[in-house]
This record gives structure tokens, sequence and C-alpha cells, in this order.
């Protein structure tokens, strides 16, 4: 069965930007490896961090700004630390829409925020991930009732639809694909419930090149 690709409306004039609407993203990274601290490095230092607040601090970065702006870095980031060879994992926390953050002046129920799905351009990088999406709608809108299960299911036939969806386990999607086909679907499932819901999040676990493969 196949699943399209969900066409989305064009986006509505917004009232604050990404940074504004609370969009970033936390990354950690980990390198099996005993230069683990020389690559993770020099992957931070040669990724471009155009249009981004970029924040590393003891346990993760922060990357704030527009999607496209965030997916470009995530990949870039963890594919160079992936070109070492050695093991890598990353685990990487999204959050959109947040009345809470710290450089949000949203007050609740500000609404949605549009935006595209970035695009992905492969990288040659496989990468397996876990990934699980929650949409934060404590009580709905006029004329849209909270149905958090209806949001996760479109994100997921969104995964099925690029190819990177493997199977439904405990908790998570399984994903596996071209690092950045992953990475977008994570992005995309976190977009496309922003379009009714304001504050969403997403977790994704990613493994390369991990020697227990199969």
């Amino acid at each position: 069965m196949t699943h399209p690709t969900p066409t989305l409306p064009d986006p509505a004039p917004m009232a604050f930007t990404p940074l504004e609407f609370g969009v970033g993203a936390r990354i950690t990274l980990a390198v099996m490896s005993d230069r683990y601290a020389d690559i993770i490095l020099d992957a931070i230092r040669s990724t471009d961090t155009a249009g981004l607040t970029v924040d590393t601090g003891v346990v993760s970065t922060f990357v704030g700004g527009a999607e496209a702006d965030i997916l470009r870095y995530l990949t870039d980031l963890i594919g160079a630390a992936a070109q070492s060879g050695h093991h890598v994992t990353a685990t990487v926390h999204f959050s959109r829409g947040c009345p809470g953050e710290v450089v949000c002046a949203l007050p609740g129920g500000a609404g949605p925020l549009r935006s595209e799905i970035p695009a992905a351009t492969p990288v040659g990088i496989i990468a397996a991930g876990e990934w699980a999406l929650y949409p934060l709608d404590d009580g709905g809108r006029p004329g849209v009732q909270p149905d958090h299960m209806r949001d996760i299911y479109a994100a997921i036939d969104f995964a099925k639809a690029n190819g990177s969806f493997v199977a439904s386990e405990h908790f998570v999607t399984r994903l596996q694909g071209d690092l950045a086909t992953v990475l977008q679907t994570a992005a995309a499932g976190w977009i496309l419930v922003g379009q009714s819901v304001q504050h969403v999040t997403s977790h994704l676990t990613l493994s390369i090149n991990s020697p227990s493969a199969h």
C-alpha cells in the first residue's frame, strides 16, 4: 500500500520568527572511539551555523532557527562525525511552539506556525533510528478536536512515503535509510503536527556504523 506525501497548505504569514516561536533542537553526539572528543569537536567546528543560534554545553548542543536550517545543520554535524568510520550515536530532541521556551515570547494558545517540509539531499550515510512524536495539545482549538494519534499516524504515513519507515515498536517507530532522509522524516512529522498543534516535541535516536547492524 502506498502512502502519498502530504501536501501542505500555503504557509500563513508568520507573526513570529522561528526562533521567537521556540523552533529548535538539542543534539548529543557519542562516538565509540578513544578519539571521541576530537571527532565531536571537529564536527562541531566544521559545520556551518548560518541562520542559526547555536550553543554547545556540557551535555548537548542547542540549535535554534528555521526547520530547513536546523535539518541542514544536523545532517552535516552527524555526517561529519560518521565520516570517522566509528560507531556514532546521536540523540536529538526537537521542540517548537513552547510557551515556556527561554527565547519564546509566545502566550499560550498563540496558534500553529506553518512551515514547509525541508527537502532531503542524500549524503550516502545509512542511519538506523528510533523516533517518537508528541503533540502537546491540552484542550484543542475551536472546531478542532485534540487527537494526538491522528496526527502521529499522519506523520508515520510520511515516513512510509519517503521509504524510511521500518516498523512500529514499543513506544517508538523504527526508521532506516539515508541520514538526510531519516532526519527529514523526524522534521516532517514535527512540522505536519505543528499545522494544528502549537507545541510539538519529538525524540530521535540515531545509530550509524554500528558493528551489530543487521
